[in-house]
């Protein structure tokens, strides 16, 4: 682990620097991928497997790496991604992950399951460009309950999660029997009248995601992104598309924006990488929608390779939680401040001063590398 005096100079050290202050059960909860992880391992490997292709003598004295997500002006194209129970890395929680993207002027996802509520980060970050992660569940009367409450407080977009019918086998965390800190509550969950109404009762005592997890449908299909459509003024991003046929399915059925995901490796496991696809999600919308990817980003070199195959944005997960840990609201800060310099570094470097000029020239695969 990195001295409490030693610059952070990647996301990297972050990340050593959260694994040694973490309680061991958190680490595991954040941490976990499903069965036999093999794809979290792969989400961060494969950013390695691609190359750049840079230009040189180029004027690149001035950069602007500025873009737009769904209409909304953006500084850089990365953005955080939902995650649950940010508060369990610092009390800070999905509030100063929240406050960061917005200082920096980049797109934040709460989750559903979060630590903190839909109103709250509404009140937080009024200027911040703001998307609710969403579930369908069961119980369709609190999903239009979160989407109402998410279109009263300003959020501009529905992210729906449509990998999860069931919650993944994570096995870290079956094994260390994880249970949510008894000091921490799920606003946007405990709001809500009904089938979750009993989990008001003390939550060291309750098996909170037991019960949220239970609640996911199996039986939703594309014909929920319409019903979604219908009674939502929001746009509706699908999030967990790893091909081109749902892709296609997707925007077919109204979706504004794809999101290529594999939840993290947190789902099934053994499925591709979200960069491994993403050329064929890009390809097969054809530019109908914008297109996004999350899954192993650890760097702004990362993001650059994102978007040259294609993407729009790219987003982080567990290195914002990592940024948590570090210095609550100013650790997630001075984390997305490394990230935003490294995508101008890579700018620079590899001979673009815009990202219009950044297309899938400018990297490859390293088996398509002439070999020796």
């Amino acid at each position: 682990m990195p001295a409490s005096s030693t610059p952070l100079l990647c996301v990297g050290d972050y990340e050593d620097y959260a694994k040694d202050k973490l309680p061991a059960m958190v680490e595991d909860y954040f941490m976990a991928g499903s069965s036999s992880e093999q794809t979290v391992k792969e989400n961060t490997l494969v950013y390695k497997r691609y190359r750049f292709r840079p230009r040189v003598l180029k004027d690149v004295s001035k950069r602007d790496m500025s873009t737009t997500v769904l209409g909304s002006p953006v500084s850089c194209p990365v953005g955080v991604a939902p995650m649950s129970m940010c508060r369990m890395a610092h009390l800070d929680g999905e509030m100063g992950i929240a406050k960061a993207c917005e200082r920096h002027q980049l797109p934040f996802g709460l989750s559903t399951v979060s630590t903190f509520s839909i109103e709250d980060i509404a009140v937080g970050t009024p200027n911040s460009v703001r998307w609710f992660q969403l579930y369908i569940f069961k119980e369709r009367r609190l999903t239009e309950t979160l989407v109402r409450r998410a279109e009263a407080s300003g959020f501009s977009a529905l992210v729906l999660t449509v990998d999860a019918p069931f919650a993944g086998r994570r096995l870290s965390t079956m094994r260390g029997g994880f249970t949510l800190p008894g000091h921490l509550r799920l606003p946007n969950i405990d709001a809500s009248d009904g089938i979750f109404k009993s989990l008001r009762t003390d939550a060291a005592k309750v098996p909170y995601l037991e019960v949220v997890g239970s609640q996911l449908d199996p039986s939703i299909t594309w014909d929920d992104v319409k019903w979604l459509l219908n009674f939502s003024r929001l746009p509706v991003i699908v999030k967990g598309v790893l091909n081109a046929e749902d892709a296609r399915k997707a925007v077919s059925h109204g979706a504004a924006a794809i999101w290529v995901s594999n939840h993290g490796g947190r789902q099934l496991d053994s499925v591709p990488t979200s960069l491994d696809v993403l050329a064929e999600v890009v390809d097969a919308v054809g530019g109908c929608c914008e297109v996004y990817v999350d899954g192993g980003v650890r760097s702004g070199y990362d993001v650059i390779k994102a978007i040259a195959i294609g993407a729009r944005a790219a987003f982080i997960g567990r290195p914002a939680l990592w940024g948590l840990v570090h210095k609550g609201t100013e650790g997630v800060v001075n984390l997305l401040q490394l990230v935003k310099d490294e995508v101008d570094n890579a700018m620079a470097l590899l001979g673009i001063s815009n990202l219009g000029e950044l297309n899938r020239s400018y990297v490859t695969h390293e088996s398509l590398l002439p070999k020796l």
